[in-house]
């Protein structure tokens, strides 16, 4: 009896050993392709921010694709487009090898192409200007932040990435593009834009004397890249040797750039205190505070707009939730995702968004921007039309650090 029981159990097991071999599919080797596949799907899963990867099984997603046939590289790149598309976010996007360099290039100091600093919205794909690069082709046209760009030579631009939209914008030197705008309440209109090298200096500086003889530092930070901290630094110094008094920091038309670039800056005005937190899929995963001490303790207004996005809604939102400076103009853009980026096997490379920035007050900016603390609209400005008396703006920061300066001295017991 016991022998029949024992043979009773090892049938059994058998037959669930069967079972389970019968179960899972065999073990296969994966192409190159495929492999190329897996690895951008472990980058995504690993590090996206919303870890629903936008309410899909995105396990079942990585079978659906590799199921798929993959004869070619360019095959593979576009099944990986199509897969990250699903997450329905424009930032998380693949780049291949030659967009990767481009990419490179914007924050390492020049270009040859329009200056058009783009997104893409969320919801129907539009393409938006963030703002035009200082000095570029397409500032001298007088493209505005938040144009719509539907075409660009006839191309529709819902039914291009991000990265092929500003590929198709850059070319050889002296060569054109012809962009198809569109703006509230007018008509789409045709913009012809040269082609130009696009030159992506970060500071602009000016000593000036106000009316009423305060000594006022105009600084202009015009793109976070790997230069910026320095030369503002530079500019800072210099303006202390020579008894500034005040200054006016102008963030408009910023569309960003370097995280880390903006949060160096940050510390150029402050002492002490956070700069910003950044938030993950587990909650917060770290904060970025100012040490110091800071550069300057002089007076500061900060110029913002409609163009000012991204690392420079840090900086702003830095300075404003310190105390450290009033912020003058228009809501700011409402970027507030954080993107990094990795390197394929393949020499192509990944943008993963994988975190989101709070201000110091927990203030989250994304697709609601900076409020600031005096509303200024401004009328479309030229080049040589920023920062003078054309510029209600500007004219407006003059204006707050006047009073500021009179209170102070009031309080001070000064005549």
């Amino acid at each position: 009896m016991n022998r029949l029981i024992k043979t009773v159990v090892v049938s059994l097991l058998l037959a669930c050993l069967g079972w389970l071999a019968i179960g899972h599919a065999p073990a296969y080797a994966l192409t190159d392709e495929q492999e190329l596949v897996a690895e951008v799907w472990r980058i995504v899963n690993r590090a996206y921010l919303d870890e629903s990867f936008n309410h899909q099984n995105w396990w079942f997603t990585r079978q659906r694709v590799l199921s798929q046939n993959l004869p070619d590289r360019e095959a593979t790149y576009q099944a990986i487009q199509k897969m990250l598309a699903g997450l329905d976010d424009p930032y998380t996007r693949l780049l291949p090898p030659q967009q990767y360099r481009s990419l490179k290039t914007n924050t390492s100091g020049e270009l040859t192409g329009v200056g058009l600093q783009i997104t893409k919205d969320d919801d129907g794909g539009v393409l938006r200007v963030i703002a035009p690069i200082e000095g570029s082709p397409a500032e001298q046209s007088g493209i505005r932040p938040k144009d719509r760009v539907l075409k660009i030579n006839g191309i529709d631009t819902a039914d291009l990435t991000l990265d092929q939209a500003a590929d198709q914008m850059r070319g050889a030197m002296n060569t054109q593009v012809v962009l198809t705008l569109e703006r509230p309440e007018q008509d789409p209109f045709d913009v012809t834009l040269t082609r130009a090298r696009v030159s992506l200096n970060p500071v602009y500086a000016d000593l000036r004397t106000t009316e009423e003889g305060t000594k006022l530092g105009y600084l202009r930070l015009n793109q976070f890249n790997a230069n910026a901290s320095n030369e503002l630094a530079a500019a800072i110094e210099s303006m202390e040797a020579k008894g500034v008094d005040a200054y006016i920091l102008d963030l408009r038309n910023n569309p960003g750039g370097l995280l880390q670039a903006g949060i160096e800056i940050a510390r150029h005005w402050l002492d002490q205190g956070t700069i910003v937190y950044t938030v993950g899929r587990q909650g917060i995963l770290d904060s970025f505070m100012a040490y110091g001490p800071a550069l300057t303790q002089d007076p500061l207004v900060v110029l913002v707009n409609q163009g000012t996005a991204s690392a420079s809604e840090i900086l702003a939102g830095a300075l404003q939730d310190n105390g450290r400076a009033q912020l003058v103009g228009e809501v700011t853009f409402g970027k507030g995702l954080i993107q990094s980026l990795f390197d394929l096997s393949d020499g192509s490379g990944l943008a993963v968004t994988v975190a989101k920035y709070e201000t110091p007050d927990h203030h989250d900016i994304n697709r609601q921007g900076i409020q600031p603390d005096r509303l200024v609209e401004s009328l479309p400005l030229s080049k040589g039309q920023f920062a003078t008396a054309d510029d209600a703006q500007y004219q407006a920061a003059i204006e707050l650090l006047s009073r500021s300066r009179v209170a102070v001295g009031a309080a001070a017991g000064v005549s």
